[in-house]
């Protein structure tokens, strides 16, 4: 995705009205817009907002939910919580990777799809339980994943 950092930045900042106590959801709008945060948006939100780019990277890396590097339209999160893993999460793993051709961590080449493990989501009367973006998908076979990923080919 082409994108100009200083533009981005200021139509973020400016949403925020460049206030250093909204950086947080500043990110937010980032990772929304090119879906990680990418070095060059976070030193122009950091000028922008007078926010220490070492505060900047201090969230960016306690929140699992920022990612510094580019991830997939579609985030695949596979729940490895109790009964996710002893109901089969390890085998829905395998298959996902067989699928996409990539392990978990790791984004497909033409960045459709990112591969991640998560705690519990809570869900745990229907493990297996697959996150993808804002979907939540259980119980899921190994059977299943052919199935469900067809669902994100658009």
């Amino acid at each position: 995705m082409e994108y100009n950092a200083a533009e981005v930045a200021r139509e973020i900042s400016n949403r925020w009205g460049n206030l250093p106590e909204n950086i947080i959801e500043m990110m937010h709008d980032v990772q929304t817009k090119l879906n990680y945060l990418p070095k060059d948006v976070l030193y122009e939100v950091s000028h922008v907002a007078s926010v220490p780019i070492s505060k900047i990277y201090n969230i960016a890396t306690f929140y699992n939910a920022f990612s510094l590097k580019p991830k997939g339209k579609y985030r695949i999160c596979v729940c490895l919580g109790t009964p996710c893993h002893a109901l089969g999460a390890p085998r829905v793993i395998n298959a996902l990777e067989r699928e996409l051709g990539i392990k978990c961590g790791e984004t497909t080449k033409d960045m459709k799809y990112s591969l991640e493990i998560t705690g519990c989501v809570g869900t745990c009367g229907l493990a297996p339980v697959i996150v993808i973006n804002e979907d939540l998908f259980g119980p899921i076979p190994v059977s299943g994943v052919s199935k469900l990923l067809k669902k994100y080919e658009k």
